[in-house]
């Protein structure tokens, strides 16, 4: 019997394809966890993404497509209710069917306890950090636990909220990249069990992903060497994970948490701890208004820049993890070195 042309197209097809199985349906909550999701299932399948474009976690809505993707996932990632809060009571409504991992619990993860006040004390190296995981580096500034802020109790108590209300974590935790190869470890563990057929690529991706998050930390390291010893100051206090591996000098932050604007006094602190620290730089961030520091800026021989810790302007994908620490690294050094 002779083959058909379309039987012959058939089994070219069949036997030219690769012999992937079919890759779990994964949602990502954030844009730096998307990147390293998609590192780890490079080749096999893309993760979906929820906070997308400029959104911020701190101010995000759930879509009806947000809903529709927990609905359908097998596997969702997330830093963990003290980040991602909006996310809680749609994982319980409609995440059901799904494997939730709260990456902010995987194993070797360390976690600095949360600041209260907007401004912080200078480094003493001495001091304990207040942790948890395997200590993997420096140690953390330590800080001045006070809140003055004009707004009154209320403000105060929604400040306190955000991040304290699940826990007493900072949970800007990817700014370390030791805590990225902790997440990518899990990660990657919980795909395979899921999709063992595909185990040995989450594994090969894996082993790729850590040799480039120690190339950054490495790169990074050296970018703010020159400029280790320059106090600035940050729009909300994101950065302590980066402050504590890196040894930067964060002297403090507009607001601690960015669903509540600071208050006449916070801000007249701010403003005098850039002179009393000689800060020379003062950080706004794309999704916040940049008003506030303008107004702490006001007065000062301070410059001001730009840092991205949630990678708003970054397109999603396997680089963006990379791109938003280089990013955080030249954005410092471009700053603190041209200041006076």
């Amino acid at each position: 019997m002779k083959s058909t042309p379309a039987l012959l197209l058939l089994s070219t097809l069949l036997l030219s394809s690769p012999a992937w199985a079919e890759a779990p349906n994964v949602v990502v909550s954030i844009k730096p966890i998307h990147s390293l999701v998609a590192s780890i299932m490079q080749g096999v399948g893309e993760p979906s993404l929820i906070v997308e474009g400029a959104a911020s976690p701190h101010t995000y809505n759930m879509k009806p497509s947000n809903a529709a993707a927990l609905q359908a996932a097998n596997l969702v990632f997330w830093v963990g209710p003290g980040l991602e809060i909006f996310l809680e009571k749609p994982l319980e409504t409609f995440g059901g069917g799904a494997k939730v991992v709260e990456l902010s619990e995987a194993p070797g993860i360390e976690k600095l306890k949360f600041r209260e006040g907007g401004a912080f004390e200078p480094h003493d190296d001495g001091d304990e950090h207040g942790e948890e995981g395997h200590g993997h580096g420096a140690e953390e500034a330590s800080h001045e636990g006070h809140d003055a802020d004009a707004h009154g109790a209320a403000a105060q108590e929604a400040e306190h909220h955000h991040g304290h209300g699940e826990g007493e974590f900072d949970m800007h935790l990817w700014l370390d990249p030791m805590n990225a190869k902790a997440m990518a470890a899990e990660i990657e563990k919980t795909i395979a069990d899921t999709d063992p057929a595909n185990a040995a690529a989450y594994k090969a991706n894996l082993e790729k992903l850590n040799q480039r998050l120690d190339g950054l930390d490495k790169s990074l390291a050296e970018t703010v060497a020159p400029i280790k010893d320059k106090p600035f100051i940050v729009f909300h206090d994101a950065y302590q994970y980066f402050e504590h591996r890196y040894k930067v000098r964060v002297a403090g932050s507009i607001t601690v948490s960015p669903e509540v604007l600071p208050g006449a006094e916070r801000l007249s602190e701010i403003h005098a701890k850039i002179e009393d620290l000689g800060a020379t730089c003062v950080f706004a961030e794309p999704q916040f208004e940049p008003k506030l520091v303008n107004v702490v800026l006001e007065g000062t021989p301070a410059k001001s820049g730009t840092l991205d810790p949630e990678a708003a302007t970054l397109e999603a994908g396997p680089d963006l993890y990379f791109q938003l620490m280089e990013n955080v690294g030249t954005s410092l050094k471009a700053c603190l070195s041209s200041a006076s």
